[in-house]
């Protein structure tokens, strides 16, 4: 990672970790042991990956200032609720998360629950209230999301995930599962980022396509680091895939093949930044960032 980008990083987490906290620690009608289970996974930190994405989008093209960042944080309030759900004994029963204890593990499965459920329903009001975009922008924004969150996208793809437990899956069906499951949240930020920015209809489907190949390039470097990785580095053990019977490009295509698929989605990433005509942007570094990172 250049040292530029890594800067980026580091400040783009320390802004949305900011106002995020900003926002939830003013949230004082919640009873406190909701509170302090809804803030113990926000402040757990993270990549922050998915506002990164977003921001990085509106600014490659041409955007400027914070219009963003309501969106940005209500997308990774999203996120940070289906991991606290995703690490739940019935489903991945994970007893680790970013370093330390799942939510569950620290508050019980009901807060863990509430908690979750907490975070999903405040990341619309976030948007909803947000100064500075537009009511048609608003409701573009809040559609789209619950789209990529629910039963047509992310919900979908978990739920198939489990279905494939134990099972041979084909590369299609692999590639179905992680698109829902992974991209579609992904591909939210992106496109987010480019409709606030203003692009025309015919852009925001380049980066609908761009979206889905950073989904997948994501999630077989994934699959990888629960094979090779340390779990020190990841926050969270390595070999769950395996104990947990899950179809991974690994198990598919052997390690060799796994990364050889991972080049082939990462060429199709940067094919799409080209004809959008910005492929010396952040997105061309953040696409080669996710396809080499360790955690």
């Amino acid at each position: 990672m250049s040292e530029s980008l890594q800067d980026y990083l580091k400040a783009e987490q320390q802004q949305l970790n900011e106002y995020m906290m900003n926002l939830l620690e003013h949230d004082n009608i919640l009873p406190n042991s909701l509170a302090e289970s809804v803030l113990y996974s926000m402040r757990a930190g993270g990549k922050r990956l998915r506002p990164i994405l977003m921001r990085a989008a509106f600014e490659s093209f041409g955007g400027r200032g914070d219009k963003v960042l309501p969106v940005a944080a209500a997308l990774e309030m999203v996120h940070t609720y289906s991991l606290i759900h995703d690490d739940l004994p019935a489903m991945d029963d994970d007893d680790y998360r970013r370093g330390q204890l799942t939510n569950h593990k620290k508050f019980g499965e009901a807060t863990a629950i509430l908690a979750g459920d907490a975070l999903l329903t405040r990341s619309f009001s976030v948007i909803g209230q947000a100064v500075g975009i537009q009511p048609e922008e608003k409701v573009y924004l809040m559609s789209y999301l619950s789209e990529a969150a629910g039963p047509t996208g992310m919900i979908a793809g978990q739920t198939l995930d489990m279905e494939a437990e134990d099972k041979e899956s084909t590369l299609d069906q692999l590639e179905q599962i992680h698109n829902l499951k992974t991209g579609k949240l992904l591909t939210y930020a992106i496109v987010a980022g480019a409709y606030l920015a203003g692009v025309k209809p015919e852009t925001l489907d380049l980066m609908k396509q761009f979206g889905t190949y950073i989904g997948l390039i994501f999630q077989v470097q994934d699959d990888i680091l629960d094979v090779t990785g340390d779990a020190s580095v990841l926050g969270k053990p390595v070999g769950s895939d395996e104990e947990n019977k899950k179809s991974t490009y690994p198990k598919l295509l052997g390690l060799d093949g796994a990364k050889a698929q991972m080049d082939k989605y990462v060429n199709l990433a940067h094919q799409c930044l080209e004809q959008a005509e910005i492929k010396d942007s952040r997105l061309h570094e953040l696409t080669v960032y996710l396809s080499r990172r360790t955690s």
